[in-house]
């Protein structure tokens, strides 16, 4: 039988993928960033991007049929994120300040430690927005 839209694994599925892309542009900008500003500037004004990505991704493809407010599923998404952005923030800094050598497998420390930083908050995250943001 096959699943249908609002299976848990479905579900799961699209959190991941509009997560990945979310995480890309989060990623992505922190690069564009960081030629005007330090790196944790930098991080945060990135999570900034990945968390306007992500609250469209989310809001349309995963939890389409949340019946929440707007304004409650956007003050539910920021303090979700919040919560996000400081394991992304410390997770980061610390890999990149006291962790990781100037290279890692021939990346640039900042790439890597950024990209464990904006990975570790996914579960937290799903639970976050599955139970306060889009319930």
């Amino acid at each position: 039988m096959p699943e249908d839209a609002t299976s848990p694994q479905r579900q799961v599925l699209l959190y991941l993928m509009a997560g990945g892309v979310a995480a890309l542009a989060n990623f992505g900008s922190r690069f564009v960033f960081s030629r005007w500003m330090p790196f944790e500037l930098a991080v945060i004004a990135a999570f900034g991007v990945g968390l306007l990505t992500g609250f469209t991704l989310m809001r349309r493809y995963v939890f389409a049929a949340a019946t929440r407010p707007l304004s409650h599923q956007a003050t539910g998404y920021v303090l979700v994120n919040l919560f996000a952005a400081v394991q992304t923030l410390v997770i980061s800094s610390i890999l990149l300040r006291l962790v990781l050598p100037p290279t890692v497998i021939g990346l640039p420390a900042a790439a890597v430690a950024h990209a464990v930083g904006v990975i570790v908050p996914v579960v937290s995250s799903y639970f976050g927005h599955r139970w306060i943001t889009f319930r």
